[in-house]
């Protein structure tokens, strides 16, 4: 960067973030990174720094990762960088007309740019019985530990959703010794985002490792019953655990932005730049709907990888560069010794390519929608994963005999 562009990023004034997570810790860092000199402010309602979460349903609940590893940046890199923050702080108002944010306390902050960075919040089951003790949700570190202290060797713990979270917890649980029931109401585990093969081999690993797994089953109460809690189950069954906890999803935090009159459809509505209908009004991460040119529709991501990268493209526009967001989503999970990896998005496939076996344990489903690639889910094969991410990028159409022959690599298919 010349003196010239460098004096003009850092004309561009004060930028505030509300929300303090993972991909605000990114966005911050990646201004001062890009030259901007104005001030920021960091505004998080938790009293942590900027830290990362899919580590909490996994070494973080299970005591192999102190919090301190959790932290996005270390903590002196924040005055180190003149980055104020405000923890332990609730945005109550955003006023875009007249480019400034209150507080529950009533302080009044302006701003020359502002960046929504408000995350989701776990959602919440429409049935009785859910403030009772021992129930617990998992999206923070206080949510961790909450359910840490729940959790003793030959205890009883249910989980209610059978997605990402659900079976992670699980994964960890089991290895602690708990006795873990997992009760789903569709008729698969992680139905949302994988197809029946791969479902199927998930479902035999966790009844391999002692899960009792409740598939098709909806949750109708949860109740007290001496000393326990009853899980009531609308086909009749029910469960006596000690501990439950409900991994059902998420929802964007929209309420800010909706208040202030920002567009919001499924998430803060923002173009391929990060920017919301408000002028310097940026939104990214989770409670974000934005235009991916690469899958051609809108959609909203629940992901690390789009958090970050979304991070840097909102400092970069901030900071007068033109800087589009278009990326393959990647995801993973961790359950047990087996790794899932997932690129691209496999909702409205019409073919499915199995790449290996289940029975070995190392396995890809490549799915394809009128004979183009769109998605893989890689079981404990990473160079299948890392080889179809640009195969999907590219929009490719292989024969799916190619996909399938194990003796040749996935980038052999790359022309």
């Amino acid at each position: 960067m010349t003196t010239t562009d460098r004096n003009s990023v850092s004309d561009r004034g004060t930028v505030v973030v509300v929300g303090a997570g993972h991909a605000a810790g990114q966005l911050v860092a990646s201004l001062r990174q890009k030259g901007h000199t104005g001030r920021i402010l960091l505004f998080g309602e938790e009293s942590y720094l900027p830290y990362q979460r899919p580590p909490l349903s996994k070494k973080f609940l299970a005591g192999e990762m102190p919090a301190e590893r959790l932290y996005v940046k270390p903590a002196n890199f924040f005055p180190d960088h003149d980055i104020e923050t405000h923890l332990d702080t609730r945005i109550t108002r955003l006023d875009p007309e007249q480019s400034c944010i209150e507080t529950s306390a009533g302080e009044r902050f302006d701003y020359d740019s502002l960046v929504l960075a408000l995350g989701a919040t776990p959602r919440r089951l429409p049935i009785p019985g859910l403030d009772l003790p021992n129930i617990h949700v998992l999206r923070s570190i206080d949510d961790v530990r909450g359910i840490r202290e729940s959790l003793s060797h030959g205890k009883r713990l249910a989980i209610v959703g059978g997605g990402y979270i659900g079976l992670e917890v699980a994964s960890v649980a089991t290895t602690l010794g708990q006795r873990v029931t997992v009760i789903e109401a569709a008729s698969r585990v992680m139905s949302r985002v994988v197809s029946p093969p791969v479902s199927e081999f998930y479902e035999t690993l966790h009844r391999d490792h002692g899960v009792v797994l409740r598939l098709g089953q909806a949750v109708s109460a949860i109740e007290k019953s001496d000393g326990a809690l009853r899980v009531c189950l609308a086909g009749g069954h029910d469960e006596l655990v000690d501990t439950v906890l409900v991994g059902v999803g998420i929802v964007p935090n929209t309420a800010l932005a909706a208040e202030a009159g920002l567009a919001v459809d499924d998430g803060i509505v923002v173009d391929e730049h990060c920017r919301t209908d408000r002028a310097n009004v940026y939104a990214i991460g989770d409670c974000t709907s934005h235009p991916n040119a690469l899958l051609q529709r809108r959609l909203r991501l629940e992901s690390v990888h789009n958090a970050l990268e979304q991070a840097k493209v909102a400092a970069a526009n901030i900071c007068g560069e033109d800087v589009e967001y278009a990326q393959v989503p990647w995801f993973w999970s961790d359950q047990y010794d087996v790794k899932l990896q997932i690129a691209g998005m496999s909702q409205g496939y019409d073919q499915v390519v199995m790449r290996g076996s289940p029975e070995s344990g190392s396995f890809s489903c490549l799915y394809l929608r009128d004979g183009q690639l769109i998605a893989v889910d890689a079981i404990n094969r990473p160079l299948d994963f890392v080889h179809a991410r640009p195969l999907i990028a590219k929009g490719v159409s292989p024969a799916p005999d190619l996909l399938a022959d194990t003796d040749r690599t996935l980038k052999e298919l790359l022309v």
